[in-house]
């Protein structure tokens, strides 16, 4: 489950983390101007697609706030926009804590270079520093001479300490500062913030009641630049079709089972997730329908050819519960549907 950036800011002001002064942007402005109005989708990339804009006047801020609700990014079109005060920046840095699998804990990681041309650096230069309960509240030396901060040991341990905290408290697998804003003044600011909750905690917390909901699909990212992404239904036909596309020398991004009873809603939302992929060239969806219809599918593929500007190529293979109905559907938009993953993979390979 993924937070938008004013319900992550949220939770980080409930633990004290400092973010900068904000609201909910609504017709009536009752913000100070000039401020920054930022559109809450959640994918990255917002300012670059023109999402995060600075306003200046009321009728400014006015024009914005309606460009901004209808401007789609990434195949998100935003239900609320976020107006905050603007900050003066004097350095922009990164922060953020991840579960990582192969050391089963939870890892630090930094940079001093944040801001949006953060996944231009390359991934030795990150710090990453292991933390458990005891060195979370410790580390804020290390982060100060990481940083060139001398003065702000003990506030980037208050960070960090928060942080760590608020990770476990809430069962998230992501929680992101980018930026970390130091302002001109010497503080230490949350620009931005990212998080992702694990949906398997739902349970556990009764008070989640955030825009996105918990996903029925099982998703995995397995190459964020893979070339191919692939849509699958059963966890074992699923892999099946990763293998297949990694034997013919493609570059799976993702593992996605839609589940036994998925329906248009959720395959378009799968659709949307896999727009978050900056390299993906083609999709290959591989349905064998039982629970899960196969016009249910091919309403979803005409849905995100519709809705979701950028859409990669798509090679489909389909067969099972209601296929007539989902052939005469796709066969009046000119999709294609092949026989065999084989045949659907050596189409995908000539749109690379």
């Amino acid at each position: 489950m993924k937070l938008l950036e004013y319900e992550a800011k949220g939770l980080f002001e409930r633990v004290g983390i400092p973010v900068p002064h904000g609201q909910l942007a609504t017709e009536d402005n009752n913000i100070p101007l000039p401020c920054i109005l930022k559109s809450q989708v959640p994918t990255g990339g917002r300012g670059k697609a023109g999402g995060v804009v600075v306003v200046k006047t009321a009728a400014e801020y006015s024009e914005v706030r309606q460009k901004l609700l209808r401007l789609e990014i990434k195949g998100f079109t935003p239900r609320t926009i976020l107006a905050e005060e603007l900050l003066h920046i004097e350095r922009e840095l990164y922060l953020s804590l991840v579960v990582d699998k192969d050391q089963a804990g939870v890892v630090l990681m930094a940079h001093r270079n944040g801001g949006v041309e953060v996944e231009e650096n390359a991934a030795e230069e990150f710090l990453r520093l292991p933390l458990d309960g005891a060195n979370s509240a410790t580390v804020g030396q290390q982060l100060a001479d990481y940083y060139d901060l001398p003065g702000q040991t003990f506030a980037l341990q208050d960070l960090v300490k928060n942080l760590y905290s608020l990770f476990h408290e809430q069962d998230m697998t992501l929680c992101e500062i980018n930026p970390l804003v130091v302002t001109t003044e010497g503080k230490l600011i949350a620009g931005d913030a990212k998080i992702t909750l694990d949906d398997a905690a739902q349970f556990r917390h009764p008070e989640w009641n955030f825009e996105d909901e918990k996903t029925e699909t099982n998703f995995v990212t397995l190459d964020p630049n893979g070339n191919v992404a692939t849509i699958a239904n059963g966890a074992g036909l699923a892999m099946a079709t990763v293998d297949a596309v990694s034997d013919a020398g493609m570059t799976p991004a993702n593992f996605l089972d839609i589940g036994g009873g998925a329906n248009e809603a959720s395959v378009l939302a799968a659709f949307r997730r896999i727009m978050e992929y900056p390299e993906v060239k083609v999709i290959i969806i591989n349905i064998f329908a039982g629970i899960t219809r196969c016009d249910e599918v091919a309403k979803a593929i005409i849905a995100a050819r519709a809705q979701i500007n950028g859409l990669p190529p798509v090679a489909i293979r389909l067969a099972g519960t209601n296929y007539e109905t989902a052939e005469k559907l796709l066969a009046g938009k000119r999709i294609a549907i092949h026989t065999s993953l084989h045949e659907a993979i050596e189409t995908a390979k000539e749109s690379l």
